[in-house]
């Protein structure tokens, strides 16, 4: 019995280790996010995340509620990364973390739902839709992608593994597209054939997600 309730719950610990996974990826990808971001940006996206992790990760704050914890990386991210990407990762994790509660074990429904807030918050902050190309196109269908597992009863797991599967299918049709959104959105068709960074980023936190959860 022991083992179904973890597998349909994350604790403090393990969304602890989601930052620490993220941070790195975002540090062994820092140059590729700055190539991507050069092509159809400002050709600081890498260093702005890397930069915002790390502050993330050296003011982690002593607390064992969940939701305390990610208003905190909400508000450093706003604080430490320039451009978009820091209001918007912000108000995800902002947004994140109000359904966790201020336990140190959150249900995977609960998971599924702050997901959801995250991804709404994003939605409210941009202005973008599906198809902008966007960090959108890669979160939207991540979080859908969790929801539908979370209600079939699969295990948070296999949920967050279908969430980041999702989000770099996600990613890569942002190949094709033209930006409608933001510093690309100036190169018209031209932006068509790079892939997004925002969407490139977001694909790592959800890979971050699964690789935390795994075996959960």
């Amino acid at each position: 019995m022991g083992r179904v309730n973890t597998s349909q719950s994350a604790s403090l610990a393990q969304l602890v280790e989601w930052l620490h996974q993220f941070g790195s990826l975002v540090q062994q990808n820092k140059g590729y996010l700055t190539e991507l971001d050069s092509a159809i940006g400002d050709a600081d996206h890498g260093a702005n995340m890397a930069r915002g992790m790390n502050a993330v990760l050296n003011e982690l704050p002593e607390t064992s509620g969940a939701d305390a914890l990610f208003k905190k990386v909400g508000m450093t991210l706003v604080s430490s990364v320039g451009g978009a990407s820091g209001p918007l990762y912000g108000t995800f994790f902002m947004r994140f973390a109000t359904p966790l509660g201020s336990g140190d074990e959150v249900s995977a429904e609960s998971v599924a739902a702050a997901l959801r807030a995250g991804l709404e918050g994003v939605l409210s902050r941009g202005k973008a839709e599906l198809g902008d190309k966007t960090m959108v196109d890669a979160m939207t269908p991540a979080v859908e992608a969790i929801e539908a597992a979370v209600s079939s009863g699969e295990s948070l797991a296999e949920a967050t593994r279908a969430g980041a599967a999702a989000a770099r299918e996600g990613r890569e049709a942002t190949i094709e597209m033209v930006a409608r959104k933001g510093r690309a959105s100036y190169l018209g068709e031209r932006s068509k054939g790079h892939q997004d960074p925002g969407a490139t980023s977001t694909a790592y936190l959800f890979e971050a997600l699964a690789a935390s959860l795994d075996g959960a």
